[in-house]
């Protein structure tokens, strides 16, 4: 039995408008997708349900903004609304208190830091560190992830000297988007800079790619999944543009079908490193077509996955996991959905096996 004909019998995706020759394109490629196991991340920054997994009842990795929902740059996809569910921290004594309080209640595994930018897209950390030094210092079991925004490598080695574990960042691939969307005069060797500095430390280091970024259209994807390749990252995040966010009018929603060839791209050109689908992307139908194509493509995470993405991993004979972290750190809670075994793929009817 084909792919499709396998996804098509999944209730979740009888209706869905699956592209039969990208369908087909994923199946062709299925040495990038052998082997791999899928990791399905449901953390705590929202709430979430689906009827093929369980939400994480516990607050065990929280992310913090520690300029509450303040940006200066407003770009024009988030309009900071990406930063209404943190938790605001816009002191050290603040972020140190609610931490300390999180361990002490219940089984806290680790957290972001994140903010809203500066008019140079920079986020000035530095009054933190000491805070992070003590939590780390108290409680080393905890993984800390910061999103870094645009820096030099001075402050990449501050960062790593603090006791960072994870560093994200988002790469931009087009110098219109960087101008028009962000309002930021700053090239695209700026971002490859950061990416650089910040791959320079022992870190581990998790770009970001938003597709649709240029007000739906692909545009910068190419370049910036180039610069990803250049750099030893521990892996590659990619999310999908969420026009609600913006003023309305302003952004497409990109086509599932361009989303999937960016999958496939993405996975081609970054093979032995991790690749993710992140947190955002479009709801309703688009989020079940896109974390199919993102099982089918070979990535090997999904953040808050759409009903019918676990049914497509096992269709497809893909063994897979539960974590309750966010995807891009693999701590926490993890609860094997299934294992790799030989003949759950043959049942399938061919295709994958897992080794």
């Amino acid at each position: 039995m084909r792919w499709l004909e396998r996804l098509n019998a999944i209730e979740a995706l009888e209706d869905a408008p699956l592209d039969a020759a990208l369908v087909a394109e994923f199946e062709r490629a299925v040495p990038a997708v052998a082997g791999r196991a899928i990791r399905f991340s449901t953390p705590t920054f929202k709430s979430y349900s689906s009827c093929e997994l369980s939400g994480c009842g516990k607050n065990s990795f929280p992310a913090f903004s520690v300029t509450a929902g303040g940006c200066a740059l407003m770009c024009d996809h988030c309009q900071a609304k990406i930063l209404e569910p943190m938790i605001p921290a816009t002191s050290p004594e603040m972020l140190e208190q609610k931490v300390r309080e999180m361990v002490a209640a219940q089984d806290l595994g680790g957290f972001l830091l994140s903010g809203g930018s500066n008019l140079r897209n920079e986020i000035r950390y530095e009054r933190y560190y000491p805070a992070v030094e003590r939590l780390k210092r108290d409680f080393p079991h905890l993984k800390i992830a910061v999103h870094s925004a645009l820096l030099d490598a001075p402050r990449a080695r501050a960062m790593e000297s603090a006791g960072v574990d994870t560093a994200m960042m988002d790469v931009i691939g087009a110098e219109e988007t960087i101008r028009e969307v962000y309002h930021l005069e700053r090239p695209v060797e700026d971002f490859e800079a950061t990416l650089a500095a910040l791959c320079a430390t022992r870190m581990q280091v998790v770009p970001h790619i938003v597709i649709g970024l240029h007000y739906g259209r692909i545009l910068g994807e190419p370049r910036a999944l180039d610069i990803v390749s250049r750099h030893r990252v521990h892996s590659l995040v990619l999310v999908v543009i969420m026009p609600f966010y913006a003023k309305p009018g302003s952004f497409a929603t990109p086509g599932t079908s361009d989303v999937g060839r960016i999958f496939l791209e993405a996975r081609r050109r970054v093979p032995d490193r991790e690749v993710l689908l992140g947190c955002a992307r479009p709801p309703g139908m688009h989020r079940r077509v896109t974390d199919a194509y993102a099982v089918m493509a070979g990535l090997d995470g999904i953040a808050f996955p759409a009903d019918g993405a676990v049914a497509a991993a096992e269709a497809i004979g893909r063994p897979a996991e539960q974590e309750h972290a966010c995807c891009s750190m693999k701590t926490g809670r993890t609860i094997e959905i299934f294992p790799s075994s030989p003949r759950r793929g043959a049942a399938a009817g061919g295709g994958v096996v897992a080794a």
